[in-house]
């Protein structure tokens, strides 16, 4: 099996979330059956959203490059980045720290393109949205996809950042209220496009056509590194 490298903290309890997916997720009959990983769990790296957006003059690319130098000095042989505004950074990191990295955006437009959905919601941080993370991925891949408007794109960031990122209580009508948007504007399927998002869906119960990214990221990784459980061959919600 490969030894999986995993840069983490970004943040932490999404990082912990993936790190359950991955043993959760793992069909093994013992400890030596699961995966070998290597896990660094930095929340110092700067913020991705405002660096990305100009907020921001510290950049997180010279960090995730020297985390990524280290697993492969670590002899980790991929590696998962459990954060999706940090694909943003993708091509760039795999370049400079010569190491195999996921993609789990791409990964996300495989994984409904073989499904055959044609238009898509997506729910993720303002840098992913404004910079067409998911939506230019998803265009090379024939689907569309649908935004929140500026006032709901705000309920989002509350979500992420003054709710999961702050150790507090979700505001599910929030939510609630973004989904049914995205519904209305003809979404087959809404992304959980940013790892905080999967807290969501880990401590409530979604109703139909909702795909977590994160657990998109996590089957890959067990695809590649381990042995993946029947029942997690599939991912959206019904």
């Amino acid at each position: 099996m490969k030894k999986l490298g995993i840069i983490g903290g970004l943040g932490p309890m999404a990082t912990a979330y993936f790190l359950e997916l991955l043993v959760q997720m793992t069909k093994a009959d013992c400890d030596q059956e699961h995966i070998e990983m290597i896990v660094y769990n930095c929340p110092n790296i700067p913020d991705r959203t405002n660096y990305i957006l100009g907020k921001s003059k510290e950049n997180p690319l010279p960090y995730f490059v020297s985390i990524a130098q280290k697993l492969k000095e670590e002899q980790a042989e991929l590696v998962a980045i459990p954060c999706m505004t940090a694909h943003y950074f993708h091509k760039e990191l795999e370049e400079k720290s010569k190491i195999s990295i996921i993609n789990a955006v791409s990964e996300t437009a495989n994984y409904l393109k073989k499904r055959g959905y044609h238009k898509v919601g997506i729910m993720a941080t303002d840098a992913t949205i404004k910079k067409g993370i998911f939506s230019k991925q998803l265009a090379k891949f024939g689907i569309d996809s649908v935004c929140p408007n500026e006032n709901e794109q705000k309920m989002v960031m509350e979500l992420i950042y003054q709710n999961i990122k702050s150790g507090k209580s979700i505001q599910t009508q929030l939510f609630e209220q973004v989904s049914n948007a995205l519904f209305e504007q003809g979404a087959e399927v809404i992304l959980l496009g940013c790892t905080e998002l999967s807290i969501i869906k880990k401590n409530h119960k979604l109703t139909s056509n909702y795909l977590d990214v994160l657990e998109v990221l996590a089957k890959i990784c067990v695809e590649q590194c381990g042995n993946l459980k029947e029942e997690y061959k599939e991912l959206i919600t019904t």
